[in-house]
């Protein structure tokens, strides 16, 4: 009898630690953005969009959507070929959202991506090393941060020959990896004291190796995070931008070019199908992207989960 009841209690040990083994952080992702129903609708809407604008745009002509037809001007929405009206060339408003949502969110994708590529590295160097190093970078990125960012773009707009899309990325991300350094930095600095990190100097390994298979693995989550967060903030950057005319280029569709039609009076009142669609697609990727960023932070965060 004593020995069954062993038996029972090893299994009943054996099934605690089971239940008790850390769940994976994709696990836990999915967790969260289940548990939080705006969370969800958020991913849903955000899934909806890339349809909408990256699998729509396989089945338009760039050349076709940006030509003009004068006879075909200010339709308003509900025309028969037309759902949601044309601007003043006579180009259908739902092929201008699908194209200009699409390169919006491509350029906010692309600025994302250099800004935390640099900023990433240079604030893991910074943290890591510490010291001289790291006073030396982050004078550098508070120079960099007091820079009239605003003023700087429009005239780098102006002046560069040959603007394009990848231009106006390059503008865009010569000024945002700073914040990006310093957050990723605070990190690493709160890393590089911890056992593994000194277990692997004291066996010998490199820097580098550190850095990059030991101290990266481990923010991975904080990563993902703010990559989400900061493509909303660079969609916002771009269509600000084409808004005021020094985006993208006048013959590249782009979001903030359909809402600049309301710094037309006339449009407000009497045009609205104009850039009332382009802003609430622009609304919902915001809105959308920063619900699901936070639940990514909660994934992230146990005391916030906890809560």
């Amino acid at each position: 009898m004593s020995d069954k009841k062993e038996i029972k209690t090893n299994l009943k040990d054996k099934k605690k630690n089971v239940s008790s083994s850390p769940e994976s952080s994709f696990k836990v992702i999915i967790r969260e953005i289940v548990k939080d129903k705006v969370a969800l609708s958020a991913f849903v809407v955000i899934v909806l969009i890339l349809l909408f604008t990256m699998v729509g745009s396989l089945f338009l002509n760039s050349a076709q959507v940006t030509e003009t037809n004068i006879v075909e001007a200010y339709n308003p929405w509900g025309t028969a070929g037309h759902i949601l009206g044309t601007d003043d060339g006579g180009r259908d408003i739902v092929k201008l959202l699908i194209m200009g949502g699409r390169n919006s969110i491509l350029i906010g994708l692309g600025v994302t991506v250099v800004c935390e590529t640099v900023g990433l590295l240079v604030g893991l160097v910074s943290g890591y090393y510490g010291g001289n190093i790291d006073a030396i970078i982050m004078r550098i990125v508070d120079f960099v941060q007091v820079l009239p960012t605003f003023p700087i773009e429009i005239v780098l707009v102006s002046v560069i020959p040959n603007y394009n899309s990848f231009s106006l990325i390059g503008i865009i991300s010569l000024f945002g990896w700073p914040k990006t350094a310093r957050y990723f930095r605070a990190f690493i600095l709160s890393q590089r004291e911890r056992d593994y990190v000194l277990a692997s100097k004291t066996s010998g390994s490199s820097d580098l190796k550190i850095m990059f298979r030991e101290v990266l693995p481990n923010i991975t989550s904080m990563i993902i995070i703010d990559v989400v967060l900061t493509i909303a903030g660079n969609i916002g950057i771009e269509t600000t931008l084409s808004y005021i005319g020094y985006g993208l280029p006048a013959s590249v569709p782009s979001l903030g070019t359909l809402i600049g039609f309301a710094n037309d009076p006339v449009n407000v009142v009497s045009r609205p199908w104009l850039w009332l669609p382009a802003t609430i697609l622009l609304l919902a990727i915001s809105l959308s992207i920063n619900y699901v960023g936070r639940a990514l932070q909660r994934a992230g965060d146990a005391r916030q989960r906890e809560n």
